[in-house]
């Protein structure tokens, strides 16, 4: 697989990351099965999910893909009264990101970004490197510090 902008923009920050391709089955995009096919706990992997806001416009989270996040504590966390997820036919003009391919990393703009505060029990996470069928490895304070994301409680 080529290098994706989430790729570039870790290289760029001279950040250490590890790369971890899979076969992608259109009809299961589900992170269990992105942990299975890659050999790490489900816990470890987290899904990037992005929201409306009342108040706040565009928000991006990411938790385990083991979790949901809770609407309360994200709209609470951004400053918002509310928050909704997008529909996934916005996702790419949002983002530039499709739908199972979504990174915190190198999207179209900079958008206020939180993670699931349990990452820190982690010495490496696993997201999305922008593609689907590609996971990138990364120590979640690097993470924290590229996406300029703020750990939260949010499940």
């Amino acid at each position: 697989m080529s290098k994706t902008n989430a790729i570039r923009i870790i290289e760029s920050n001279n950040i250490f990351y590890t790369t971890h391709t899979y076969e992608v089955e259109v009809d299961d995009l589900s992170g269990e099965t992105v942990a299975r096919k890659i050999g790490v706990a489900a816990e470890s992997v987290f899904k990037t999910l992005v929201t409306a806001g009342d108040k706040t416009g565009i928000n991006i989270f990411c938790i385990p893909v083991t979790a949901e996040l809770n609407l309360k504590k994200a709209a609470g966390c951004s400053g918002n009264k509310n928050v909704e997820m997008i529909k996934t036919k916005d996702l790419f003009n949002i983002t530039g990101y499709i739908r199972g391919g979504c990174s915190p990393i190198g999207m179209k703009k900079n958008f206020p970004t939180f993670i699931e505060e349990t990452c820190q029990l982690f010495d490496r996470i696993y997201v999305s490197a922008g593609v689907r069928g590609m996971q990138v490895s990364i120590a979640p304070i690097d993470l924290q510090n590229i996406s300029g994301a703020e750990f939260a409680d949010l499940i």
